[in-house]
């Protein structure tokens, strides 16, 4: 819901032009309106996407003179209703029936702690009149975006990477650790780093407090246990579906919340299929859904319509198909790589792209089955994991998940962004080691939920779905629900292929076809299987004169990829030419 931006200063009055810049720089995120507010060392950009409180008095940034607070917000706190009476009789006044303006309130009463009060997704920035201070929070599962870049004597912030590089004065350079994981983790570069140097990110579950003098404190103030806990003790396999569905069903009731209507992205699969299933059931009539499907190319299908027209002929939804024209492919590409706040190489960002704008003539507000395969166990690579010791679990790991191990870099980068050392696997075994998981598929699955599905699927979505002004939410991260998958013990996730929980909890909710389909995925078999004109794009990305100065991939491998682009595949089955070409491409794309 909207792009937030600001700037603190150390050293004098904050640059507003700069702050505008980058506001205007996020327009596709927040259509609806935008405005500048500035005080001193601190002014804040916002960009609105109108979803609760359509009136001018849910305008941001919003500023409350009386409790000597201004901020700015992004995403949607559920439970702001709920709050918003317990504020009240804590005797707060209210000027607008916005989350906007509950956030502040809360923030005034119980100061950075008001995030462990929110139900939601959220990115935020609060500024202190009387003290100078700036406060950011970031949500539990990092569904809402902030990235942030220092220079000297100032802080800014932004909703999006390339937004802050329109303010000017950012480090472009490529950072090589960051360069290792996204070769390494599927493009997937680990907060608080990004590919460029002078660009970081806050990470998930978040608070930083910024003093007027540049000193800052962060504070993570939630993380899933992944522990058997005691009180589940006599839990059996129909329990644990029962609660799973219990939290499924609160999860998506909390996000109907909205002034607009609420839609939702239908794949076909179990997942979008159970979110339909439990709003129809919730009463929701008219419901729109979506399912998006290509041409099939290199003999493999592009499209699941049977199984998402099975789900709205099911529960009479007002369903719309929308089969991509193949000549629309090739100028989404480069459309897809400009929304990208970092580079992603997932194939089917080009489909949450294409589907996003055609969604977005008819709804502002989607549901959506992210997150259930990382937080319930769903990926071929978890049950391999189940029973390995802990000695051998970062070896296991990487075996499944990495796209190549650290000695095969060499074969694929120039000496100069080559590392002495293997800084993705000492990634993993940090995580590893830390408390809080009591086996290795626990702390595959912590991993993969708090770190790998923030910056890859989440990320996807929110930079797609925003390109178009379209805001998405994901029920099977509301909190509560990964609190209680991290608790459950893993055979029950394992079952019956995978998701098995998730499986018995949906026996008898949606149709029995959906449940025993074979696993599917969101194919775009024009980028998976490159040849033609999607091959001359790759081509052209990679042997551009500024990448051949930039030197990131060595000349004969590009030459190799080239005359044989579909046979290397990483080991997670990613086009390998792809990786590399489509982060010459974002390069590019910023001037880089």
């Amino acid at each position: 819901m909207c792009g937030i931006a600001g700037e603190m200063s150390w050293r004098g009055a904050a640059d507003v032009e700069a702050v505008a810049r980058i506001t205007a720089a996020m327009e596709p995120r927040g259509p609806d309106g935008s405005g500048v507010h500035a005080s001193g060392p601190i002014a804040l950009g916002h960009r609105r996407l109108k979803i609760i409180d359509l009136s001018e008095r849910g305008s941001q940034p919003m500023v409350d003179p009386e409790l000597g607070l201004a901020a700015v917000f992004n995403g949607c706190i559920y439970n702001y209703r709920e709050l918003r009476v317990e504020l009240e009789g804590h005797g707060y006044r209210f000027f607008s029936d916005s989350d906007t303006e509950v956030l502040l309130k809360a923030f005034h009463r119980w100061g950075a702690a008001c995030v462990e009060h929110f139900l939601g997704m959220f990115a935020f920035a609060v500024a202190e009149r009387d003290t100078g201070v700036l406060v950011l929070g970031r949500d539990r599962l990092g569904i809402k975006p902030l990235y942030l870049a220092e220079g000297p004597g100032r802080l800014r912030f932004a909703s999006s990477l390339p937004a802050l590089l329109a303010g000017g004065g950012v480090d472009t350079s490529i950072d090589p650790v960051a360069l290792h994981h996204y070769m390494s983790f599927h493009a997937i570069v680990p907060a608080p780093r990004t590919i460029l140097h002078g660009v970081r990110k806050l990470p998930p579950a978040t608070v930083r407090t910024v003093k007027p003098d540049g000193s800052s404190t962060e504070h993570v103030y939630w993380r899933p246990q992944h522990v058997r806990r005691p009180a589940d003790a006599g839990m059996d396999a129909r329990d644990w579906a029962d609660a799973t569905l219990e939290a499924l069903r609160l999860a998506v009731r909390r996000r109907m919340v909205a002034d607009v209507p609420v839609g939702v992205l239908l794949s076909g699969g179990l997942d979008s299929s159970l979110v339909v299933a439990l709003l129809a059931e919730e009463g929701q009539t008219g419901l729109k859904t979506f399912s998006v499907g290509f041409h099939a190319a290199g003999g493999e299908s592009g499209d699941e319509f049977v199984y998402s027209d099975l789900v709205a002929e099911h529960f009479s939804t007002d369903h719309r198909q929308i089969l991509v024209d193949p000549a629309r492919m090739l100028p989404a590409v480069d459309a897809t790589v400009a929304a990208m706040a970092e580079p992603m190489v997932s194939h089917d960002c080009v489909a949450f792209h294409l589907l996003s704008e055609e969604v977005a003539k008819d709804v502002t507000v989607v549901q959506s089955g992210q997150g259930a395969d990382e937080v319930l166990a769903g990926y071929s690579w978890y049950p391999p994991l189940d029973g390995v010791s802990r000695d051998r679990a970062v070896d296991a790991y990487l075996a499944g998940f990495a796209d190549r191990p650290h000695a095969d870099m060499a074969s694929v980068l120039q000496p100069q962004w080559l590392l002495d050392h293997d800084p993705s696997r000492a990634f993993v075994e940090a995580h590893f080691a830390e408390p809080g998981a009591d086996g290795t598929l626990d702390a595959a699955l912590r991993i993969d939920s708090t770190v790998m599905l923030v910056d890859d699927p989440v990320k996807r979505v929110d930079n797609m779905t925003m390109a178009w002004g379209l805001e998405a939410r994901v029920p099977f991260l509301d909190h509560e629900l990964v609190e209680l998958a991290a608790a459950c013990p893993p055979e029950h996730k394992l079952a019956l292929g995978g998701k098995g929980v998730l499986k018995s909890a949906a026996r008898g909710v949606v149709p029995d076809g959906i449940i025993d389909r074979p696993k599917g995925y969101f194919p775009v078999p024009a980028i998976r299987h490159l040849s033609g004109p999607f091959l001359d794009r790759v081509r052209d990305a990679v042997t551009d004169p500024v990448a051949v100065r930039r030197g990131l991939a060595r000349p004969e491998w590009i030459a190799e990829m080239l005359a044989d682009p579909n046979t290397t595949r990483t080991n997670l089955g990613s086009n390998a030419l792809w990786q590399v070409a489509l982060l010459e491409m974002w390069l590019q794309e910023r001037g880089i």
